[in-house]
């Protein structure tokens, strides 16, 4: 494994540079300028790296455009397509590049989208680099995925994400390990869902029995929503937003909820969400009906298998290269979840170590890079001929 830790530490002035370049461009998810941006540098990257690439343009269902997905390839020796799964897209809105640009600070790098997912990415294509200068080409193929939409449910990537998935034999996805450095081997299952109540509105106070009040509906169904919570182990569901009325004198003729729903076993998360469109199709409220809108539901990814495999064999190759390797499930969905319906056996959180997701405090542990990309080098190879079953 020498050899292994040895190349991954000549990548990394390539790997700050990079990093820094890329974290440097707005992408939030949607702002399709900035991620073909993203996109431009990465196939430059990749391109350089001796990878074919492809881009493709994908769309919300409203056909709005979210952007590409970037597919860079590299044939091997050997019989294996190994699928690496990162994201170009973060949370943030442009300008805040500008606003809270890159830095490092005590051996940790900050700034928007730094761990979720621009670290990641940028560590499965130098682990590819790695394993070319080493001459290690067991796998038949390595297949290198960048979305643009994960951040909000992959709405457009999904159909070429289960391809991608299908095709493969293994997908080691690129989200940076837990802040304890974690693997993550299953996710929580996700659906977001919009709740639209329509009733009648009225004077309320000379006639407020002519009325029917979407407000008090909506109100209702959200402490009977909140009372499903602990009907079944590990599933959530949190009513995040209710909009209703305009003004205090008129009976509120309208009402809009937004609703996460997260559960651990696919079997709970389809007994909530059948429960869920009970509840919403029996307005509490006479005179108001509702309609529920169920937008990029993505499945639970349960341990399995050839996911368990995976995690022995990081495992293995951790200890290598003196890299403790443990595992864990997190209530966060991603792209593995995708893979994971497809039926392919799945690993996560392969980039290097960071945390504070989401929040102005992003922070990638710049000493954690040439370990994690070794690690995921090594597990590359490993994978490649080792046996799965």
């Amino acid at each position: 494994m020498g050899p292994l830790l040895a190349a991954a530490g000549d990548r990394l002035a390539a790997y700050h540079e990079r990093l820094a370049a890329l974290v440097a461009v707005d992408s939030g998810s949607g702002h399709v300028d900035g991620l073909r941006a993203a996109g431009d540098l990465v196939q430059a990257w990749c391109l350089a790296a001796g990878m074919a690439v492809e881009r493709e343009p994908v769309t919300d269902p409203a056909a709005r455009p979210l952007g590409d997905v970037l597919v860079a390839r590299r044939r091997g020796t050997g019989t294996r397509r190994i699928l690496l799964a990162g994201h170009l897209d973060t949370v943030f809105p442009p300008g805040t590049a500008a606003a809270r640009p890159f830095r490092v600070q005590d051996g940790r790098a900050y700034g928007p989208g730094v761990s979720d997912d621009k670290g990641g990415v940028l560590a499965g294509l130098a682990a590819v680099e790695v394993l070319a200068a080493l001459d290690r080409h067991r796998y038949g193929e390595l297949v290198l995925v960048c979305t643009p939409d994960e951040e909000i449910g992959s709405p457009g990537s999904r159909p070429l994400l289960r391809t991608l998935g299908a095709e493969a034999d293994v997908a080691l996805c690129l989200e940076c390990a837990r802040d304890n450095g974690d693997l993550v081997s299953a996710r929580k299952g996700v659906a977001d869902l919009e709740v639209t109540l329509r009733g009648r509105a009225a004077h309320a106070g000379i006639e407020p029995e002519r009325g029917a009040n979407a407000l008090l509906a909506a109100a209702r169904l959200t402490v009977a929503l909140d009372q499903l919570n602990g009907r079944w182990p590990g599933v959530t569901i949190n009513v995040g937003v209710l909009e209703a009325g305009g003004r205090p004198n008129v009976v509120a003729d309208r009402a809009r909820m937004l609703v996460d729903l997260r559960a651990w076993r696919v079997s709970e998360y389809e007994a909530a969400l059948a429960e869920i469109r009970r509840l919403v199709a029996q307005p509490a409220v006479s005179g108001v009906r509702a309609d529920l809108a169920v937008h990029a539901p993505t499945p639970p990814w349960e341990p399995g298998a050839g996911g368990r495999r995976l995690a022995e064999l990081a495992a293995k190759v951790g200890a290598g290269i003196g890299v403790p390797v443990a595992h864990t499930a997190t209530g966060g969905c991603a792209d593995a979840n995708l893979l994971a319906e497809a039926g392919t056996a799945v690993l996560d959180g392969l980039g290097p170590v960071g945390g504070a997701d989401h929040s102005p405090g992003e922070w990638l542990d710049l000493d954690s890079v040439v370990p994690r990309v070794a690690l995921l080098a090594a597990l590359i190879d490993e994978v490649a001929h080792a046996e799965l079953a």
